[in-house]
């Protein structure tokens, strides 16, 4: 898990993100503050989601731990994940910024922060379009990819 920064009205906000091992987009969410509060909201929506790690591997930011300390005090995470502070373990969450930077930064910030949210939200469904990671099984009825209906679809 890791934040970074957007522009939105002049200010910058926070783009909370994680990612799993396999480089998958495990959950994001926009906040306005970089604070416990915000670290605790996502994590508790991420679990909720996608149920508990085992690991966590968070950067030095002080409200990452302490979200996660109190989660785990209050029951909705496990008592015995694991959190790590290393740097090059953070890498990962760190190139998949990217990402999204690329696709953020030629916009030259955004004016509503509501817009915003449901902008990234898209970036976010096309990045895991991308990295084939989006379920389309419940649209048409059987396992397959993003690739291969648009093969489908261009074929006919």
């Amino acid at each position: 898990m890791d934040e970074t920064y957007v522009k939105v009205k002049g200010q910058w906000v926070y783009l909370y993100r994680a990612v799993d091992k396999q480089g998958r987009t495990v959950d994001f969410l926009l906040s306005k503050q970089r604070e416990v509060a915000a670290a605790k909201r996502f994590f508790s929506r991420a679990v909720r989601q996608h149920g508990a790690p085992r690991v966590i591997t968070l950067d030095r930011y002080a409200a990452s731990h302490q979200a996660v300390t109190n989660l785990k005090e209050s029951g909705r995470l496990p008592r015995r994940l694991r959190v790590r502070s290393c740097n090059y373990l953070n890498n990962p969450i760190e190139q998949d910024h990217r990402r999204i930077k690329q696709r953020v930064r030629p916009m030259l910030g955004f004016k509503r922060f509501e817009t915003t949210a449901v902008t990234i939200r898209g970036i976010e469904l096309a990045e895991k379009i991308k990295k084939q990671q989006f379920n389309l099984k419940p649209l048409t009825g059987k396992a397959t990819t993003a690739p291969g209906i648009w093969t489908a679809v261009l074929a006919g």
